[in-house]
Parts: C-alpha cells; structure tokens; sequence
C-alpha cells in the first residue's frame, strides 16, 4: 500500500444545496443541507484512502469542534490523523458552500485564525512514497517540498490562486495548476495550453492544468499535451479537483508514469462528478478501475 503524505488545508464544510446562488441581503430557503469535512489536503487524503493507499493528514487546526468534526472524520475515513495540529486558542478553518440545481459550487471560506506558521513539526511518516501539498500554508508547502526531495519521493503542488509562495513552485516535482491558479501567474493568457506553455520557464518539474470538461494539458518534452475528461452527467463539481489530485498522487506514490497517472485522476474526479455529493461522492479503487476498462473496450 503507497502511502501520500498530504500537507494543507482542512476545513469543515456547512454544504446548502438551493435553485440558484443566493444574491442580496435577503433570507433564501435551502432545499436539503449537510455538515462535511473539506478543504484541499483532506479531500485529497479522503481520495488516497479510498482509492487503497495510505493517507497520512498533516493540518493546522484550533482547539474547537471544528476541529474535533474534522478529526473524527477523517479517522472515520481511514486517514492517519497524528498529523492534524491542533493550536491552543486558534480557531480552525470553516466554510459555507452552496450548490445550485446546475451542479456549480459557491464557496465563502474562513481561513481560520491564530494557528500559527511554523511548520517544523511536519514529518513524514517511513511508508511516504509521495508529498502532495496545497499553496494554501507557503511555509508548510516549502516544507513539505523540502521533505520530499530529502526523500527522493514525488513532492506535488496542488496549485491554486497564487498571492505568494511562488518561488517554491520551482522546488516541486510536479505542480498541478487549477485554471485559477493558472491564470493567476499568466493572467494576459486565456487559452489554457499557451498559459501552461508560458509559466513552463517558472518551473523545474512537470506541470499541468485541470480544466474541467477540456480535460488535463500537461508538459510534454517540447510541446503541451492534452488527456482528454471523461464525458459524465455532472451532479456536482464540488471536491472533483481535491478527489482528482489525490488520485494523480497515489498513482505517482505507486509508480505510474505521468499519463497513466492523469488518466486514472480523470477518471476518479468523473465518477465523483456524477456521483454528486461533495467529497461523498469520491469512489472507491475498483469503481474507478471498472470504468476506465470499459472504457477501453
């Protein structure tokens, strides 16, 4: 069993589904809603676990029942939880998402507030065979990213809007652009493959962009390359990148080259997609493995 160390962000989620996007100052009714744990890394960590690797979750958190919620459930998941950092007096990250008839998501987050920035407490566990970080926490990803290469393993950014921590970009061996993120460093491009193309210089390792239903453009030896999304009935988006980089890290932690590695995340965020139900709808190894061989055929 490869085992993902998972470096980042942990959040609970109050998840309201509604027709439409709230808008103004008034009240709105929500038609069904659920209280998740979320956030990148553990998404992400959840994905690994399911997916029949060894989760290992590394997270600031408060000393509140945020965090009590988020370490339950990830221990409930099968993901190592001697990683989650609790800081006495801090307040843990939480969010409101909403999700309307169409299946996009809405998102207002709190950071959360007096968890500290050291990030020498991080380890890695002996079975660590890959680090997949967020940009969320810069010292944590340099950190995490330094362990890796000290390692000789997989050191992965999942890489979203960046307001700092750029330089560390350099340090990963793959980085994983969302299409914010991505536009974020190269905002005069809209084209997804000429964007990752102009970043390219920025970074040492192997990058790619997720972009939803035009699939995944990566960095070929002299060109950007596209693995194309598996076409499914979307219920909701909500967790299909976390799902989706979780699934590229333990296929990279298992020694699968970078396309084989693409292709399975692409199809664990579809099966997800249609699932519907936030992170509840991450699939387990043999769904995904079952989809991909009659895919084949």
């Amino acid at each position: 069993m490869a085992g993902v160390y998972l470096v980042g962000l942990a959040v609970v989620d109050f998840v309201f589904s509604v027709d439409k996007f709230p808008a103004g100052g008034d009240k709105f009714q929500a038609g069904d809603a659920r209280i998740v744990s979320g956030g990148c890394a553990a998404n992400a960590a959840v994905a690994v676990s399911r997916l029949g690797g060894a989760a290992a979750l590394a997270a600031r958190v408060g000393d509140d029942l945020v965090a009590d919620l988020i370490a339950a459930e990830m221990a409930a998941e099968g993901v190592h939880t001697g990683g989650i950092h609790r800081t006495a007096g801090g307040r843990s990250s939480f969010s409101a998402v909403y999700l309307d008839r169409a299946g996009e998501r809405q998102i207002v987050n709190f950071r959360g507030a007096g968890l500290g920035g050291d990030a020498g407490w991080l380890a890695l566990p002996p079975d660590t065979a890959a680090v997949l970080t967020d940009n969320r926490w810069h010292a944590g990803m340099r950190a995490a990213l330094a362990l890796a290469r000290q390692k000789g393993v997989p050191g992965i950014v999942d890489a979203e809007v960046l307001s700092g921590g750029r330089s560390s970009l350099a340090q990963a061996t793959h980085v994983a652009f969302s299409r914010q993120g991505l536009q974020s460093l190269a905002p005069q491009e809209r084209d997804a493959a000429r964007a990752l193309a102009a970043v390219r210089p920025l970074l040492r390792g192997w990058a790619c962009v997720t972009d939803g239903e035009n699939g995944v453009f990566f960095t070929a030896k002299k060109t950007i390359e596209n693995i194309p999304a598996w076409p499914v009935k979307v219920r909701d988006t909500l967790a299909a990148g976390d799902v989706w980089h979780g699934a590229f890290a333990l296929r990279l932690a298992e020694g699968a080259d970078e396309e084989a590695a693409v292709t399975f995340a692409n199809a664990a965020a579809a099966l997800k997609c249609a699932a519907g139900g936030g992170r509840d709808g991450c699939p387990r190894r043999r769904a995904v493995e079952n989809f991909l061989r009659a895919k084949s055929k």
